[in-house]
């Protein structure tokens, strides 16, 4: 027993070593960053990310580009453990599993959190007839006309489908969706006075505000936004507790040493918080956050228990 106990210990020991032996030579070769779709949110936001982070490591960071949903989270679960190959991604990493059967990878346990990259909320906006000028007043026409209002959103478990959703449970007030393709030719519909709402990203909802084609009756985070300094949040017009944004972050695959979760969070937050890297992305409507990776993981905890709830009571299927 004494001898099992202590090469254990030693095992272990050996373990920390190396893991450490590792971090102080870390990096030794280019790193990878996995992302979506090239012309993507995350393709933007990674290789704005990638081209900063070269430098501080003294490697280059190469963006690996995959369409489709499922298959860049797929290869970061399964490479190795050494923090060579990254991911840069947003919510469908967490919240698929509750609008999918048969996932193969769990968001928890699979990867590991490195930092919250970047935030951006949404914009409730409306055809100017409407007879609703803020979120009271909306969630009143609702509750006294039900069945009257509609939204106009992107495809299945985007940002403007869910910041949707949340609201209507959080509010109590019935709106029809309409779903489009893409947040485009939704708007296009609202502009159009076929649709009356839509929960639209900043980048896509804003200029329809300035233009005098759509209203804005409130921003979706849960304080008030740079981005728009003006919007109220809907959480000080009448809905408690709601907050609601597209969110960006950056794992590893799980088992990666801390010592390079460390060395890679310090890095990226860095960049994340240059001037000018700041205002790239404040000039396309998104916010640089970066974050603690025990910060990012308590927030996939709690939007999964948040989020994940409003998928299964409303039965949203991807």
């Amino acid at each position: 027993m004494f001898s099992r106990t202590l090469a254990a210990i030693i095992v272990s020991g050996l373990l920390l070593v190396t893991q450490a032996l590792h971090a102080q030579t870390y990096p030794t070769k280019p790193v990878r960053i996995v992302a979506g779709e090239v012309g993507g949110g995350g393709d933007f936001g990674a290789r704005i990310i990638a081209q900063a982070l070269a430098a501080p490591l003294g490697q280059e960071v190469i963006i690996y580009n995959h369409a489709g949903t499922v298959v860049p989270l797929e290869i970061v679960k399964k490479s190795p453990a050494d923090g060579y190959t990254l991911l840069y991604y947003g919510a469908s990493l967490w919240l698929l599993p509750f609008m999918r059967d048969n996932v193969t990878w769990d968001p928890i346990k699979d990867f590991a959190p490195i930092t919250l990259a970047v935030s951006s909320p949404n914009l409730i906006v409306a055809h100017p007839s409407l007879a609703a000028n803020s979120v009271k007043e909306l969630i009143a026409l609702g509750k006294a006309k039900p069945g009257t209002l509609s939204y106009a959103s992107g495809i299945t478990g985007s940002s403007s489908h869910l910041a949707a959703e949340l609201f209507k449970v959080l509010a109590g007030v019935g709106i029809l969706r309409i779903t489009y393709k893409g947040i485009g030719p939704a708007l296009t519909d609202v502009i159009g006075g076929q649709v009356q709402l839509s929960f639209a990203n900043v980048s896509a909802g804003l200029p329809h505000v300035k233009s005098g084609k759509l209203k804005l009756l409130a921003i979706t985070s849960a304080q008030p936004s740079p981005l728009v300094p003006s919007a109220p949040t809907v959480a000080a017009s009448g809905v408690p507790g709601y907050e609601s944004a597209s969110i960006f972050c950056i794992f590893a695959p799980a088992g990666t040493p801390p010592a390079v979760i460390t060395r890679l969070n310090q890095e990226i937050v860095r960049v994340l918080t240059q001037p000018d890297i700041k205002q790239k992305f404040f000039s396309t409507g998104v916010e640089t956050v970066g974050s603690s990776p025990a910060e990012l993981s308590a927030k996939l905890k709690s939007e999964m228990a948040k989020l994940g709830e409003v998928i299964k009571d409303a039965g949203i299927r991807d």
